[in-house]
């Protein structure tokens, strides 16, 4: 098993590698990882919905949400959220600051592309008429209430996230076999889909749903708009995710594990 000094060195060649990509080989990859977290985001729903008490609900969520990630990391595929650790490389002068923005704006722009395909498919494919439409309306009131959070809540909640997601990468790097990195990330993930924390790509998938469910099956939400989904929810959490990940995780490790490797 790696260690988490070993793994803080893992991840300076792991971040460097991400950045030197070619911009649509990110691209297509973060679609890939859009879909995954959003196939994610559906059967968390789907397991969900009509739970009582919802706290059993919620963590029956909790159980399957992690399927998401765990596609991500052995299937293939670039993640926002996980890549908030390429600061690591950052601060070990590994790469530079402009190479980890300019992947995190293609991986960004795929992870979102992938999230509203999903969205789209299924509204237009009636996968949200289960349950006799309760689905659909589940989707609605889920994305309704993403986008009435003030912007403080929304940030908060996305810091915490991103500081389980990001923990759940970084033990994954633990070890080399598959089952042992499932194993790894799984319980993290469970712990912030439990708490109601909020996660900038799962909700690429989980309010564009809902947008789109309100012209299919004719439901009604106030405030819910394509302008409040950028404004009051994706930017205070993916600033949020940004200092949970970059922040919090990636500089904290760097501080203890690699700026120490001279004095060991």
């Amino acid at each position: 098993m790696n260690t988490p000094a070993e793994i803080a060195n893992l991840y300076i060649m792991v971040g460097d590698g991400k950045t030197t990509r070619k911009s649509w080989v990110m691209f297509v990859l973060a679609v890939f990882a859009g879909i995954f977290i959003a196939l994610g985001g559906l059967t968390s729903q789907i397991v969900s919905c009509g739970v009582v008490p919802v706290a059993l609900g919620r963590f029956l969520s909790g159980l399957v949400f992690p399927i998401g990630l765990m596609m991500v990391i052995i299937a293939g595929g670039e993640l926002f959220t996980g890549n908030c650790l390429i600061f690591i490389s950052v601060l070990s002068k590994n790469t530079y600051m402009t190479a980890m923005l300019r992947s995190w704006f293609f991986v960004y722009l795929g992870n979102l592309v992938g999230g509203v395909i999903v969205s789209a498919l299924v509204n237009f494919g009636h996968v949200l008429s289960m349950y006799d439409g309760e689905l659909a309306r589940l989707a609605v009131s889920t994305a309704k209430a993403k986008v009435s959070m003030p912007f403080i809540d929304a940030m908060i909640k996305g810091i915490l996230c991103n500081f389980l997601v990001c923990i759940a990468v970084w033990v994954s790097f633990s070890t080399e076999e598959v089952p042992g990195k499932i194993v790894a990330l799984y319980l993290p993930i469970v712990l912030f889909v439990i708490c109601g924390f909020e996660h900038s790509v799962a909700n690429m998938y989980f309010i564009p749903t809902g947008l789109i469910a309100t012209h299919v099956y004719g439901y009604t939400a106030e405030g819910l708009t394509w302008l409040n989904f950028f404004w009051k929810n994706l930017l205070p959490v993916t600033i949020g995710n940004i200092i949970g990940g970059s922040i919090l995780v990636g500089a904290g490790y760097w501080l203890v594990f690699l700026t120490q490797r001279d004095d060991d």
